[in-house]
């Protein structure tokens, strides 16, 4: 299993991203941008964009896949779609919206498959982390869920895809960030409760490059 999960965009050393992949020269990349489909459609270009040029900037080939294209479709298209790309790189935004996108394509049971059989490098920042958790209670604090319903019209789930067995929160001490504050009091409500979690300061990131990181056995 491979990923590099990130707290804000790329973070400080892309250089262990992309020490991940095989040949990264020229490495196709799908951009999930899915966490920012409640935006508008000219903030959401936009968010696309930047996300396109960063990755671009690293020597990548990056599209974007949107996994719109495949809602309500055999969900073995997402998966044949995916498996063309060595890396996958999930966008920040609603963790809500993502995990709604990720379901109703299909594309959250295939990135876990391929995850399994070590057929992808997965990377991403913020929402793009959380969503790996076994759940996203908590997370509302945060990420309106309201948001799922402004996207697709559809309620909220909060079961994530417990590739990890704890949560990610990220931006904590974080100046500058705006959601720095109101993820510190996340993280002390998961304290609180003896949820598992780890934090990440913006620049940080979890590198994985064997079997998944978990709270069982210290790693």
């Amino acid at each position: 299993m491979r990923m590099y999960l990130s707290s804000w965009r790329i973070g400080d050393h892309p250089e262990q991203m992309l020490g991940l992949l095989e040949d990264p020269a020229g490495a196709r990349t799908a951009v999930i941008a899915n966490a920012v489909d409640a935006l508008p459609d000219a903030e959401r270009r936009a968010a696309v964009e930047r996300e396109i040029q960063a990755l671009a900037a690293l020597g990548l080939r990056p599209v974007e896949v949107d996994l719109r294209a495949f809602f309500d479709q055999d969900p073995g298209r997402v998966a044949a779609a995916l498996r063309e790309f060595p890396l996958l790189w999930v966008r920040g935004g609603n963790v809500f919206v993502l995990r709604h996108a990720l379901a109703r394509s299909g594309a959250d049971r295939a990135i876990i498959e391929l995850l399994r059989q070590d057929a992808v490098v997965y990377a991403g920042y913020s929402a793009g982390v959380c969503v790996l958790a076994p759940d996203l209670n908590g997370l509302e604090r945060c990420d309106g869920p309201r948001a799922v319903r402004t996207a697709y019209g559809a309620p909220a789930r909060f079961d994530g895809l417990a590739v990890l067995d704890f949560v990610v929160v990220p931006h904590i001490d974080s100046p500058g960030h705006p959601e720095t504050e109101i993820l510190g009091t996340v993280a002390d409500l998961y304290r609180s409760r003896g949820t598992a979690h780890r934090t990440l300061r913006d620049g940080q990131a979890i590198v994985v490059n064997g079997p998944a990181p978990s709270t069982r056995n210290g790693t």
